[in-house]
This record gives structure tokens, sequence and C-alpha cells, in this order.
């Protein structure tokens, strides 16, 4: 072991030759600590001109040190009065895990050394030291120390990355398929005006023609009538009557008139039909325009009466006086769509229940509250529901798509949509649109 050299120990080794930046002095200071101040003044003074050194004469001195500025490497010895070097190193691999730490004692025991070691100390040196020696501990100590930091700072980056990275694909796979799913309305908009086209005119011919068959027959009825008062030979009316009951004469006109009836009420079914799909698709309405509201409601309604007819689903409607609203009808009848269907759902699930659409007026905002008395939604699913995806139902049997479809489509028209629910007491959506709103600009991907 080097000699150790005479006079007063400093308490700090002057500045290492050309070291000045703040981070540069962190990565190369040191803290050493021991009891016998001769050790503290000969580590110090061998490593000062290459580190900045600390001295501290106990293990609470050093901890007051570690928690006014940070070290890269603490030089501790093992046997010192009140708390231990082996404390000590416990302490600091906790609080300061940035901070390398070599051990030092006057006693060469294998279990020491491996506890010390397994705590987290980067090497144990064992007095009397050869200061060579201990500069290459220190060397070697400050490089470990430099890997682990990259290390761990290169593991933070990738995550940070590979975070960013699911974020973009799943903000891409959402914008993927709102573009699958406007594509898709796009086309069911397409088809449900075509087919609203081509069978407008034949149910025109029906319903018209109705009227000229139910006259004519009419007419007939009247001939008939009239012959049937005439008096005819004995031989002809015997003919008449075995025809007559042939043919059913009695019930026959009466079946005409039915029939005429039955087909009459069909025709007009499949008119309004045809003015539901026009309605609902404003294919040819796809401009930006003042829209009725309370139409699109209803003509949604009559589309949806697979839920709300025959009295499965009771809807009750308590409208306002609404002004007429600038919008995409198209796109907001896919709004009332997805919110009357899911509603409706709802309250099937329960077997018993209703539908409440409520619409209003607020500071040139109008209202439009979908409530219903249904299963309600849990608490953790909540804040889910407008997630693209994000689906309670059985697969196969929802997308995830609607509410978020919804949710963008109200947002693009400078409007809000908010939803209340209690499991097993019913959902409340509550969508405000503006009255006098400007054109929504297309989202990006669209």
């Amino acid at each position: 072991m080097s000699q150790v050299l005479s006079g007063m120990p400093p308490a700090s080794a002057p500045h290492p030759a050309g070291a000045h930046a703040t981070g540069e002095k962190q990565d190369r200071s040191i803290l050493i600590v021991d009891d016998e101040e001769s050790v503290r003044w000969l580590f110090s003074d061998c490593l000062g001109a290459r580190y900045f050194c600390t001295t501290a004469a106990n293990a609470e001195e050093a901890l007051a040190h570690l928690a006014r500025e940070p070290f890269a490497l603490l030089l501790a010895d093992v046997n010192m009065p009140g708390l231990s070097g082996i404390e000590l190193l416990r302490h600091v691999i906790a609080r300061h895990p940035d901070t390398a730490v070599i051990m030092i004692s006057g006693i060469d025991r294998t279990q020491r050394v491996l506890d010390a070691v397994r705590i987290g100390a980067s090497d144990y040196l064992v007095k009397p030291i050869d200061l060579h020696v201990l500069e290459m501990s220190v060397e070697r100590a400050l490089e470990r120390r430099a890997l682990l930091r990259d290390a761990r700072c290169s593991k933070q980056d990738l995550e940070r990355r590979n975070s960013e990275l699911a974020r973009r694909k799943t903000e891409l796979e959402r914008l993927q398929a709102q573009i699958v799913h406007s594509e898709k309305m796009a086309s069911l908009g397409q088809l449900a005006a075509g087919v609203a086209h081509e069978l407008n005119t034949p149910a025109g011919f029906i319903y018209g023609n109705m009227g000229v068959l139910s006259e004519a027959v009419d007419s007939i009825e009247r001939l008939l009538t009239l012959y049937d008062s005439a008096a005819l030979p004995e031989n002809v009316r015997a003919q008449v009557g075995a025809l007559n009951e042939e043919i059913n004469y009695a019930n026959t006109f009466a079946n005409l008139h039915s029939i005429i009836a039955d087909c009459r009420e069909g025709a007009d079914r499949i008119r309004s039909v045809v003015q539901n799909l026009r309605t609902f698709s404003r294919h040819d309405e796809a401009e930006f325009r003042k829209v009725d509201i309370h139409e699109g409601i209803d003509s949604t309604v009559r589309l949806l009466s697979r839920y709300y007819g025959q009295g499965r689903v009771e809807l009750r409607r308590e409208y306002g006086a609404l002004p007429l609203v600038d919008c995409y009808a198209g796109q907001l009848n896919q709004v009332w769509m997805n919110l009357l269907a899911n509603a409706a759902q709802a309250v099937e699930k329960t077997g018993d229940g209703e539908v409440c659409v409520h619409t209003s007026v607020e500071k040139q905002t109008v209202m439009v509250t979908v409530s219903d008395t249904g299963c309600g939604i849990e608490p953790t699913h909540l804040r889910k529901i407008f997630d693209p995806f994000f689906t309670t139902k059985p697969v196969g049997e929802g997308t995830g798509l609607g509410l978020s479809v919804t949710h963008a489509i109200v947002e693009r028209h400078g409007g809000f949509i908010r939803v209340r629910s209690r499991p097993g007491h019913g959902t409340t959506f509550v969508v405000g649109l503006p009255v006098g709103g400007a054109p929504p600009q297309p989202a990006s991907g669209d």
C-alpha cells in the first residue's frame, strides 16, 4: 500500500484539469466515506487529478451529501461507527440507483464480499489497497455505470418508440376502420337510393291502377245488379243460377273489394318504404343544407320497425319546436340509427321497457336526447364506449364502430355528445347540434 502523505487533508480535492461542464462533473464525481481521516485524504489525493472528490467521515454524513447532490461513485468503508458500510450500501441502492458503489474493508471474508456484490456493489477491495488497483477499480466501476445508464436510456427510448408506434398503429387502424365504415355507409346509401328509385315507378303504377281497378269493379257490379233485376227466359235464368253457384257469385264482389283494398295498402306501404329509404340515404341531397331533425328521426324509426314495430319496444316521442338545422342529413340519420338501435337492443335485453326521444332548443343549439330503460352500461365500460372497436357484444354481433363513428359525425358538425348510465337503470345519450353550423371539414384519412 502506498505511503500516506503528510499534511492536513482537504475537504475536497481540486477540480480535475479541463473538467467544467455540469454533466461531466456529475459523471466524474466521487464520494469517499471512511472513518479514518488519513484514508479519506489518501484516496482523495490519488483520485483528485481525474475526478471530483468529496469526503465524508461516516454514513450519516455521506447520506446528507447524497441528498444535496448526485454522485457517480461511492467509495465506502465496511466497518464504520454508527451506520455500517453495508447498511449505507443498501440505502444507496434503494434511493440513488444511479450511483455506483465500491466497498472497502480490512477484513478479507468471502461471504462478506458475496453479500456486498449480491446487494449491488460494483467491486470489493481489501486493505491495504494498491492505489493503481484503486484507480483501475474506479475506472471500471464508472464505465460499468455508464454502460448500465446507456442501456437503461436505450431501453426507455425503445419503449417510448414502441409506445409511439403502437399509438400510431391504433390511430391508423381507427382511421382505416372509419374509412371502411364510411365507404360501407356510402355504398349502403347508393344501394338504398337505387332501390328506392327502381321501386318508385312500379309502385306508382300499382298504386295508381288500384284506383282505376276499384272504379271498374264498381261499374261492373252496377251492371250485373241491373242484369239481375231484368226479366229473363226461364231456361236462361236456370243457366245463370247454376253459374252463380259455380263461381260463388254472392261472395265474388266482396272478395274483389277486399283484394283491391289489400293491394292498395300494400302499394302504399311500398311507397312509404321507398320514401323512408330516400329520406334516410339522402343520396339525392348530399349537400350541406337545412334539415328537419324530426323528419330524419321519424324515417329512421320506420326503418327500425323490426325493433319498434308490432309493440316489441315502446317508443315515446317528446318533440319540441325545432328550427331547421344546417347539416348533412344522411350523416345525422346515421347517428339516429346507431343511438335508436342500441337503445332498442338494451331494452330487449331486459324484456320490458321503453325508449324516449326528447328534442328541444337551447341557445341556438338543438338538443336531441335518446334515453332507454334498458340494462345500462357498466362504469368500467362507460369511458370506452366511443373508442373504436370497443364492444360488449359477442363476437360476430358488433364491430365496435357504431358509437365511434357517431361521435366523429357529431363533432365534425360542431356539436357534442354526452352519455350517462346506471347498470340496471338504463342509458341516456344527449346530442347537441348548432342550428347554424358551418360545413364540417373532412377528418384526416377520410
